[in-house]
């Protein structure tokens, strides 16, 4: 969990899943069996802890009888472009449910939210903030709006260099000395896969006091 709130926090401050099968596409081994298929297109998902948002009439108290408005990011989906050469582009489209607990009026509430592209698991190259607008009629407890992100990827640093790639899809045959030995085992080969993968990730722009509240409630 500890690991999961620094990458959260890391988000916050500024500083599985997507993709198709094609021929002559790595499979990766965890050590149980085939997992994952692995192309340049980067995965596209939700961090930990910043799918909701919760906001408060009064500041400092997080009573449930003070919650306002809640919100959560739901119906994650991406189209990978890799036609071009150099770089390859990924759109991430989402849904926000919201609902408020005063239905009296109507209503506009407006969240931040960011989409970030990750290397490695824990390196952000790049962040953007976005607003997404949710509208309440009045008596209306709850509503949903659309948003959307976008970000391009640079295809030769998600590219596996070509020894590593031989060294992965090697062929093994039984009886041979690495016929059981998982190439992800060898800390070059983890590390050069580990340089090689991106993660274009959404979730809502939070405060360290909402962090902290989505960490704990």
């Amino acid at each position: 969990m500890i690991a999961r709130y620094r990458l959260a926090a890391i988000l916050m401050m500024g500083a599985a899943l997507a993709g198709c099968k094609h021929s002559g596409d790595v499979v990766m081994s965890d050590g149980v069996g085939i997992t994952a298929v692995r192309t340049p297109c980067p995965a596209v998902g939700v961090p930990d802890y910043t799918g909701d948002i919760t906001t408060f009439r009064t500041p400092g108290d997080k009573s449930a009888a003070n919650v306002d408005v809640t919100a959560t990011i739901t119906d994650v989906r991406s189209t990978c472009d890799e036609t071009a050469a150099d770089k390859i582009y990924t759109n991430v489209t989402f849904n926000v449910y919201a609902t408020r607990t005063n239905t009296q009026g109507a209503r506009q509430v407006t969240l931040p939210y960011y989409s970030t592209v990750v290397r490695g698991g824990s390196s952000v190259v790049t962040k953007r903030v976005g607003q997404v607008t949710l509208n309440f009629a009045n008596g209306q407890a709850r509503t949903s709006a659309s948003a959307q992100a976008g970000a391009f990827v640079d295809r030769a640093a998600a590219t596996l260099p070509e020894d590593i790639r031989k060294q992965i899809t090697k062929p093994r045959k039984a009886g041979d000395a690495d016929a059981a030995v998982d190439p992800l085992s060898d800390p070059s080969v983890k590390a050069a896969v580990e340089r090689a993968t991106f993660e274009l990730l959404v979730g809502f722009q939070l405060t360290q006091d909402q962090l902290a509240y989505n960490v704990t409630r």
